[in-house]
């Protein structure tokens, strides 16, 4: 293990708590172990720890991945939280790595932490990637590159790209996947905050799956 890793790992087992990690556990279905720490103290311990040191970009690799063999839930919220540390000194490869994060130990709570904090960014910073890496996501057979397809514009307001949008949701609209046809549902009732009209004709015109069209109409009718 990198020894960036291990002040870290003292103060999640220092600030754990019997309580915090069994509610977690059992929030999480009990696929994941926890060492027991509430959002808001992680938060601040991987604050105070970015502050203090970082190590240099070419080892956030070996650091992620030692993040994602440790046992422990909350190294892997690490690895997001130290990946995003970086984005000034990010390449177009980077998107490898925001690839493996997806696609390992993979639940909602880590992919949409990558999707919200890392995609978001990096699909901004290299637009040219957008189409064809998201392209691959939607169409690929992994539940949750499809999610992070349809979610990675959920900030974009303004900015979303709506051909785009539409065209990975009706890719996915028949998903039997509940955590595809929420995806669906959440980027239209987000995207419905700054284009309503565009929301309600779109879900009038489209066949979409129960669930979608509920999440997506929540705050519409």
């Amino acid at each position: 293990m990198h020894p960036y890793l291990l002040p870290v790992i003292s103060a999640f087992k220092k600030a754990s708590t019997p309580e915090t990690k069994r509610g977690a556990e059992k929030y999480m279905l009990h696929q994941f172990q926890f060492y027991g720490v509430k959002a808001p103290v992680w938060r601040k311990i991987m604050k105070e720890h970015f502050k203090q040191s970082l190590p240099p970009f070419k080892e956030a690799e070996q650091i992620i991945h030692d993040c994602y063999q440790h046992p422990m839930r909350e190294l892997q919220y690490m690895a997001v939280e130290l990946l995003a540390q970086y984005q000034k000194e990010w390449n177009a490869d980077t998107i490898r790595l925001i690839e493996f994060m997806i696609t390992h130990k993979s639940w909602w709570e880590t992919v949409d932490h990558t999707t919200s904090r890392l995609c978001t960014v990096y699909f901004k910073k290299f637009p040219g990637k957008k189409e064809t890496v998201t392209g691959r996501w939607n169409k690929s057979s992994n539940t949750w590159l499809q999610r992070s397809s349809i979610l990675f514009q959920l900030k974009y307001k303004k900015e979303t790209d709506r051909l785009l949008l539409s065209r990975h949701i009706l890719h996915r609209a028949s998903s039997k996947e509940f955590f595809v046809q929420k995806a669906i549902g959440r980027a239209l009732r987000e995207y419905a905050k700054t284009d309503p009209q565009w929301v309600l004709s779109f879900v009038k015109q489209n066949s979409l799956s129960p669930l979608s069209k509920r999440e997506a109409l929540k705050h519409l009718v």
